[in-house]
């Protein structure tokens, strides 16, 4: 893989994680403000999507090795 598209990638997940920490101080402020336990629920399963992308993109930039 050439050496600009694992930067982009990298970038990326990077932007990811970000936004997957956003949700989760997101989540617990409301979890501790007694917000809708349905809206909780739905923060947390975009969280999840997030963390998906996050694994897809770091197994592109270290593909499994085959010993």
């Amino acid at each position: 893989m050439p050496d600009q598209d694992q930067a982009e990638l990298r970038l990326t997940a990077a932007r990811l994680r970000q936004e997957h920490e956003d949700y989760d101080a997101a989540i617990n402020a409301m979890i501790q403000t007694g917000c809708d336990a349905l809206r909780v629920q739905r923060m947390k399963k975009k969280k999840l999507v997030i963390k998906d992308k996050i694994t897809k993109i770091e197994d592109q930039i270290i593909p499994d090795i085959i010993a």
